[in-house]
């Protein structure tokens, strides 16, 4: 695995994909497939999908580049062990990118990189929670995720939660962390990508955002998985939202 550790705040946003720039086109062009790395499980996400990747849309005629109706482009080069997949904010509006987005955008292409190189034919199970607030420390303290080693490292961590989780580094950024885990998964890993947001002028405490990518989980552990980040929610965000869970074990719903 090449070395994942980027920075929002250097644009564009650049990712490395072990696939070739046809299979990255796929995964971009079928709104099925956008479906399965955009975003997380929610009501509204297939609307979503249809609005930023093919309204008013405009594809290269080599299948190397897409503009987003000029507010993002993606880029595709072949080299030669795969693809670099660029994102690069257009000149609509004429103002800089919201850096939220941009944290967004870093979370997005992470996990088409990940489904791509993984799970390409598989349906993912999400969980995902995000509050304008942040446990003392910042969440990857909280969590237990402050010393993990270099992208494409093994790590195991017994998160906050009372979890032990295993795999590899995916990648790490100015504010997220992702890291593959072996037991989110019914064949090969999942994905768990936690941000510790700045603060800003609209969030002075910071923010945190948490997504769990999971596959071919039955009910039982599905739930088991989400009451223990339930819990953990609970625990240090006592008046957030439920968790946005989707898929086979249905919404979270408690406060």
């Amino acid at each position: 695995m090449s070395d994942s550790t980027v920075d929002t705040k250097t644009e564009p946003l650049s990712v490395h994909v072990n696939a070739d720039a046809r299979q990255v086109w796929v995964m971009l062009r079928d709104p099925s497939l956008v479906a399965q790395w955009h975003g997380w499980e929610a009501e509204g996400l297939e609307d979503e999908v249809r609005q930023i990747y093919f309204t008013n849309a405009t594809e290269a005629a080599d299948h190397k580049s897409l503009d987003l109706g000029g507010r993002y482009t993606f880029t595709l080069e072949p080299v030669g062990d795969g693809t670099v997949l660029t994102v690069a904010p257009g000149s609509e509006g004429g103002q800089e990118p919201d850096e939220d987005v941009l944290e967004g955008w870093q979370t997005f292409v992470q996990q088409l990189r990940f489904a791509l190189e993984r799970h390409p034919n598989a349906k993912r199970q999400t969980t995902y929670f995000a509050d304008d607030s942040a446990p003392s420390g910042g969440v990857l303290r909280n969590l237990g995720l402050d010393s993990l080693p270099a992208p494409g490292e093994d790590y195991e961590a017994t998160l906050s939660t009372g979890v032990t989780v295993a795999g590899k580094v995916w990648f790490r950024s100015a504010h997220q962390v992702g890291l593959t885990v072996h037991s989110y998964a019914d064949h090969g890993d999942g994905l768990l990508i936690v941000a510790d947001l700045p603060r800003t002028r609209a969030r002075p405490d910071g923010g945190t955002r948490l997504l769990v990518t999971t596959y071919g989980l039955g009910a039982r552990a599905l739930a088991e998985l989400r009451s223990h980040w339930d819990g953990w929610r609970r625990r240090h965000f006592p008046s957030s939202a439920p968790l946005v869970a989707g898929n086979a074990a249905g919404p979270v719903t408690g406060s």
